[in-house]
């Protein structure tokens, strides 16, 4: 059976991974800090799944990783672990360098040992896959996308603290010859997001019937991809991408904030319309921009269609809906994650 260990399996890109992960029969070592973003709940589905072991911890931990790898011997690390959010790293950033860039070389020396320590097939076939963001480019005028070429130039603490750990895994495949894939991918959306993320946040906001928070003008662009799509490239990557390369991810879903929270309103008038029958569009507010703001992000994501044949399913029309009508059944799920210490403020506006 094939093995993999996940980092950060209970947060929202890599819970949904490790969902899919163990439908499709793979057995999965489940690593992850439970920060204020990971949820066990997101993984309710499989508790108590012979083939899904969770494990509480932190990549940083360089014994307790050494172990797991000892113990399960897994055929690839995947490595979704990461702080994530633009606006706590502007409030914090220290938390971001110290999982992004400090966690991200413990687990990098702990899995290189490891791969040392492997023979013949076993070592041949081993994969370090480390999930990253677009956001590591910086930002783009009203022309263009992001290649796997595109310099770095990122602006936020965020993207600072990924692009530093993008670094570190390729140096560590050029250095020590360690077998890694790097994906860089656009906004993701879909079930089991944290309800800060502006389409989590809008729906909660607008079933609360308090007001929208559009940051400036709300025309900032980004390519939206819907995370089960996410997903699939991951295990395309993982299972024929060239070793030392990057590929990027995007849904070819080009939109303005704008326009996503005006989606969001038409689909909730459409399914819980208000009491006082407004569009619940009447619930935005333009509220001052976050600071250093990117403008534009797009993804060109030719390299990973033309190399390994994918493609996104999902149209952002289909994917919206999908995920409004997911939160709408998921009440119960959204309201345990608001009972801790997140309660829909703003954060990140620190100057």
């Amino acid at each position: 059976m094939t093995t993999w260990l996940v980092t950060g399996g209970a947060g929202f890109i890599g819970g949904n991974f490790v969902l899919e992960a163990v439908a499709r029969g793979i057995r999965v070592i489940n690593l992850d800090a439970l920060t204020y973003a990971g949820n066990r709940d997101t993984l309710a589905a499989i508790d108590g799944h012979p083939e899904h072991v969770f494990v509480h911890g932190d990549i940083g931990d360089r014994a307790l990783v050494a172990r797991l790898l000892a113990e399960h011997r897994p055929d690839a690390v995947l490595n979704f672990a990461a702080e994530s959010h633009v606006d706590r790293s502007i409030d914090g950033p220290a938390a971001f360098i110290q999982t992004n860039v400090v966690g991200t070389l413990a687990l990098l020396e702990a899995v290189r040992d490891h791969w040392k320590s492997l023979e013949g097939e076993a070592k041949a076939a081993f994969r370090f896959l480390h999930v990253s963001t677009d956001e590591v480019y910086g930002t783009l005028g009203e022309t263009g996308k992001f290649t796997e070429t595109t310099a770095y130039a990122p602006n936020s603490p965020y993207s600072a603290s990924k692009a530093a750990s993008d670094h570190l895994v390729r140096a560590f495949h050029h250095t020590y010859g360690l077998p890694t894939l790097t994906t860089n991918c656009s906004n993701n959306y879909g079930p089991y997001h944290f309800p800060e993320k502006l389409i989590p946040l809008v729906i909660a906001k607008a079933l609360a019937g308090e007001p929208l928070p559009v940051y400036g003008d709300g025309k900032q662009v980004r390519d939206w991809l819907f995370v089960s799509d996410h997903c699939e490239a991951i295990r395309t990557v993982l299972a024929r991408g060239r070793v030392g390369e990057t590929y990027n991810v995007g849904g070819n879903a080009e939109m303005q904030n704008i326009e996503v929270v005006q989606a969001i309103c038409a689909l909730l008038d459409q399914r819980r319309p208000r009491a006082d029958g407004l569009s619940r569009a009447v619930q935005i507010t333009y509220v001052a921009d976050r600071p250093g703001h990117d403008r534009r992000y797009a993804i060109d994501a030719s390299k990973l269609r033309d190399e390994l044949g994918w493609e996104p399913r999902y149209s952002f029309e289909q994917g919206i809906a999908e995920t409004v009508d997911w939160y709408l059944t998921h009440q119960d799920w959204v309201q345990r994650v608001l009972d801790g210490s997140y309660r829909l403020e703003r954060i990140g506006v620190a100057a």
